[in-house]
């Protein structure tokens, strides 16, 4: 956008109005949606959803009040154009002194670039799941003993998964950038020793999940998705696709450290420097080893003795394996065809070829660093570390609950909710304007998926009842469930949506409206 990537900032100030004109100079049509800003549905973005989109030449103007403050970011609705490059940072200040102090900012988009035609990955993704996946178990690795044990790894094989297949598509052919920089490039922050430094994080990826962290170098969360939190001292984050933290640091020294953005899979990293001069450099990490999902991960909950710290089950005498998958078949869950599929477990979940597996065991997994983080010998943030600075607006206790499951085929690379891809919907997820309601998601693949519901904000239950956090978009763990309390207090079609990009593009999105009941005002 306006021939820079990432494209330019917009700073705002909370309380004003805004009056942002786009111009579409593309041959074809285009959109903006100002990801987690509250503004009037028609001008959110959404092609199809909010409005018909900006046509080639084509000018539209939105126009709405600035109603909060914190680190957002905008991007393209529109087919295949984020993973073209257009995105964006925005930053709004505090019309209220800001109550985090800090001496100076860098913002910090995180994102993934591929010379192919983003309109080829889903056909080859389609063609063959793993295509892009370089990293698979060998046998001289499991010969090794490198990998799994050939037991396990053979169970996976009945199982028809592949414990490596972590990210859809990888640094084999993905660059990470940082503010639109390769990792050679050396995209470098200045600060002087001593300061307090802001850095505000945005991933602004298609589809990759990454592990932030400063060698040497402690963080501070002070703010989630836009969203002022009590400080949390931590070494390292995972920050999924759409979200956004605000960290302070304070280097004491005068020396370069190195910011690293480490792809989830560990196939690549995006690489920055802070430094009080530029030129300097820091030395730079090795790729760590690539982790490998877990019974955890499959939805199997408590029976995932692999993934307790401290037990080394492959070590324990008597401890079969394949008789955890003897017990999950004599449960009704055929694990050996992949077909835990018991429509028991969720009723709602239209079966079909699209779902590959219900979890029977999903647990709540908002303590869980993410993969791979589990045994990394340092702090890493979880969603239960978080507790918002301000009490939760709305204090009404949820009147309902609604259950979502997020379904797949990873084959075949077909996504949706409860089973029906966005195609096939017939009626949208309706609420009564201001009805409290409880979600929850429940992660019956064996992706993550960051699930973004557009206009509003939500609080995660995460066990600080009257300060759960607000996000916009919650990052749902493999056989994991994630639930959050919604306030529906914006009239409107919103897009709900994993922002996985060719996840939503192959069907996991859906429009939530919300409407007053028959005979109410609006």
């Amino acid at each position: 956008m306006n021939g820079v990537l990432p494209a330019p900032l917009l700073r705002l100030k909370e309380g004003q109005n805004v009056r942002l004109a786009v111009t579409n100079r593309l041959e074809e049509d285009t959109s903006i949606h100002w990801h987690g800003l509250l503004v009037p549905f028609q001008f959110d973005g959404v092609p199809g959803v909010s409005f018909p989109g900006i046509g080639p030449g084509e000018t539209f103007v939105y126009e709405f009040p600035v109603k909060q403050y914190g680190t957002y970011w905008y991007h393209s609705h529109s087919g295949y154009q984020e993973q073209l490059g257009h995105y964006g940072p925005i930053i709004i200040d505090q019309a209220e002194p800001d109550p985090v102090a800090y001496d100076r900012e860098h913002v910090i988009v995180l994102s993934d670039w591929t010379f192919m035609d983003p309109a080829a990955i889903i056909p080859k993704l389609k063609t063959e799941s793993g295509y892009f996946n370089f990293q698979k178990q060998t046998l001289a690795g499991l010969m090794a003993g490198k990998d799994q044990p050939m037991r396990e790894r053979l169970e996976w094989g009945q199982m028809r998964m592949d414990p490596t297949d972590i990210s859809d598509v990888t640094g084999s052919t993905y660059s990470y950038l940082v503010n639109g920089h390769g990792p050679q490039e050396n995209w470098t922050g200045l600060f002087a020793p001593g300061e307090r430094v802001r850095l505000r994080f945005i991933n602004a990826s298609a589809m990759t999940i990454f592990n932030v962290r400063i060698p040497d170098l402690s963080m501070t969360v002070v703010q989630a998705d836009g969203q002022n939190v009590r400080p949390v001292d931590v070494d390292e984050f995972q920050i999924s696709v759409a979200e956004t933290y605000d960290v302070i640091i304070q280097p004491p020294a005068d020396r370069a450290f190195t910011l690293v953005a480490e792809a989830i899979d560990r196939s690549g990293m995006g690489r920055a420097t802070l430094a009080p001069r530029e030129g300097m450099t820091a030395p730079v990490p090795p790729l760590r080893k690539r982790p490998l999902v877990t019974m955890k991960d499959m939805g199997m909950g408590a029976m995932d003795h692999g993934a307790m710290p401290g037990m080394d089950h492959s070590s324990m005498p008597g401890m079969d394996h394949s008789a955890m998958v003897g017990a999950a078949q004599a449960g009704g869950h055929d694990m050996a065809g992949m077909s835990m599929r018991d429509p028991k477990n969720a009723p709602q979940v239209k079966m079909g070829p699209g779902v590959q597996m219900i979890s029977p065991m999903p647990v709540d997994r908002t303590g869980d660093p993410g993969i791979g983080l589990e045994d990394v010998g340092h702090k890493v943030l979880v969603y239960r570390d978080l507790v918002a600075l301000e009490p939760n607006p709305d204090p009404r206790p949820p009147s309902r609950s609604v259950e979502i499951h997020l379904t797949g085929n990873m084959e075949r690379f077909m996504w949706s909710f409860d089973g029906v891809k966005f195609s096939e919907v017939k009626e949208p997820i309706a609420f009564r304007t201001n009805e409290r309601v409880r979600v929850t998601l429940v992660n019956d693949s064996m992706m993550s998926h960051p699930i973004h519901l557009h206009g509003h904000f939500f609080e995660i239950v995460n066990g600080h009842e009257g300060h759960y956090p607000r996000k916009h978009t919650v990052n749902v763990l493999p056989g994991g469930k994630v639930s959050f309390d919604l306030t529906a207090d914006e009239p409107g079609d919103w897009a709900f949506h994993c922002h996985l990009l060719y996840h939503m593009l192959a069907g996991m999105f859906q429009v939530v409206s919300i409407r007053p009941l028959e005979g109410e005002a609006a």
